[in-house]
């Protein structure tokens, strides 16, 4: 049996960490992964539930 889970992609917040552990803390597997990871990657993955964008506070503000 496959372990549902939750990716969480690192857009340069500080709580990365912190958010993976909580989320682990609820009883639901997660894992931190580059912002520059596919869809397609992702969609490869087993049984995500989930995903968390996690970004900085300037990050939102910057141009692209």
């Amino acid at each position: 049996m496959d372990t549902e889970q939750i990716v969480v992609l690192d857009y340069g917040s500080q709580y990365n960490q912190l958010i993976s552990r909580r989320i682990r803390e609820f009883g639901v597997y997660s894992e931190l992964l580059p912002n520059t990871i596919t869809v397609s990657d992702i969609k490869k993955r087993k049984n995500v539930i989930g995903i968390v964008l996690s970004g900085g506070p300037n990050s939102v503000y910057e141009e692209d």
